[in-house]
């Protein structure tokens, strides 16, 4: 049975659910959830009291492969090819582009975001949304910029793509991404860190509770980490800002050296 769709309709009514936030597909064919079964399904027979229990087989070590994968990378472009051919993170096939990174590599700040949200995904770049441009004017109000000339900062993201509706990372998806994050901070060797929000904390510091932990500085790899409220978290809760700006006052005096 053909559709009596042309194309550019039906690339009008795709393009409209996508504007509406549907921009991921359930299944390959549509399913009649008020279709009644022709025959109910059967129980599963019980197993006797003495049968060999069942071993379940063991999927691949996909920590173990991405550490392979990172250390193997001898610089920033070829770990972005390796985190792009590694296959076991679900995220990647739900995800339009991979979010590897913005700014100068080499920048003394390094800051560490939790995933791309939409425009993130469609850009293929971090913090391009609203909280990215309140990120912009924060650093920007101590003289910091993505593209500064002599201050620049550079920023990635504990997940390099999208989860489904910006649901929050799962403990899985980044114990197997951590690898590729603890050596896209080794490759990029900035000076000081900055952890955005809960996630980040969480990934690397292994503990949450932001609004306590922030501006209290700790270490990353060696590196001094400062918690940050997350921009998002500062649009939803604007009286934060003062924290936030606390927190920027003591990035500047470290960098200053004092």
């Amino acid at each position: 049975m053909e559709s009596g769709l042309d194309f550019h309709t039906a690339k009008a009514l795709l393009d409209w659910h996508v504007d509406l936030g549907a921009d991921e597909a359930i299944g390959d064919v549509p399913i009649n959830r008020y279709e009644v079964p022709k025959e109910a399904p059967k129980a599963a027979k019980p197993e006797p009291a003495d049968a060999a229990p069942v071993v379940t087989q063991q999927g691949p070590d996909a920590v173990g492969i991405a550490r392979q994968l990172a250390q193997g990378a001898q610089d920033l472009d070829g770990l972005k090819a390796a985190m792009a051919s590694f296959p076991h993170c679900d995220l990647k096939n739900g995800a339009r582009n991979l979010v590897f990174g913005d700014g100068i590599a080499g920048a003394r700040v390094m800051i560490i975001g939790e995933a791309p949200g939409r425009e993130e995904d469609q850009q293929g770049k971090p913090f391009v949304g609203p909280a990215g441009q309140l990120l912009d004017a924060m650093f920007a109000a101590i003289d910091h910029g993505r593209d500064h000339a002599e201050s620049p900062i550079y920023i990635t993201n504990v997940l390099p793509w999208r989860p489904p509706q910006n649901r929050d990372p799962k403990p899985d998806e980044v114990a197997m991404m951590l690898p590729f994050l603890e050596r896209h901070i080794a490759l990029a060797n900035p000076d000081f860190l900055v952890l955005m929000g809960n996630h980040s904390c969480q990934a690397l510091l292994g503990r949450k509770g932001i609004t306590k932990m922030r501006g209290q500085w700790d270490e990353v790899f060696g590196k001094p980490a400062l918690p940050m409220l997350h921009p998002a978290y500062l649009l939803r809760m604007p009286h934060a800002k003062r924290e936030a700006w606390a927190d920027l006052l003591s990035l500047k005096d470290r960098l200053r050296g004092r």
